[in-house]
C-alpha cells in the first residue's frame, strides 16, 4: 500500500475552530480588562487599602472579572474576532 500524500494548507477542523475562538475570547476578555481598568476597577480604595499585596493582584482580578463577562456573552467582539481570524485562516 502507498501512503496517501498530505493535502496542502492546514484543514478547517472543528479543533481549529475552538483554537481560534479561544484566542478570539482571550482578545476580548483583553480589551475588557483594560476598559475596567480604565473605568477605575481594582484601584485600591482610600479607606480599606491592602497594600502593595492588593495592588499587585488587582490585576489577575479584573482579568478574571473580563473573562466571567466574555463567557457570559460580552459585549459580542469575540464573534467578530472569530469570524475574521477564520477567513483570514481560509483565505491561505
Amino acid at each position: 500500500m502507498s501512503a496517501i500524500p498530505p493535502i496542502s494548507g492546514p484543514p478547517v477542523t472543528a479543533k481549529n475552530d475552538q483554537a481560534l475562538r479561544d484566542v478570539a475570547e482571550k482578545l476580548e476578555a483583553s480589551f475588557l480588562a483594560e476598559m475596567l481598568k480604565s473605568a477605575g476597577l481594582g484601584k485600591t480604595s482610600d479607606h480599606f487599602g491592602g497594600g502593595a499585596g492588593e495592588e499587585q493582584f488587582g490585576s489577575f482580578l479584573v482579568q478574571e472579572q473580563a473573562m466571567q463577562m466574555v463567557k457570559a456573552g460580552g459585549i459580542g467582539l469575540s464573534e467578530s474576532l472569530f469570524q475574521a481570524l477564520k477567513e483570514k485562516q481560509n483565505d491561505k
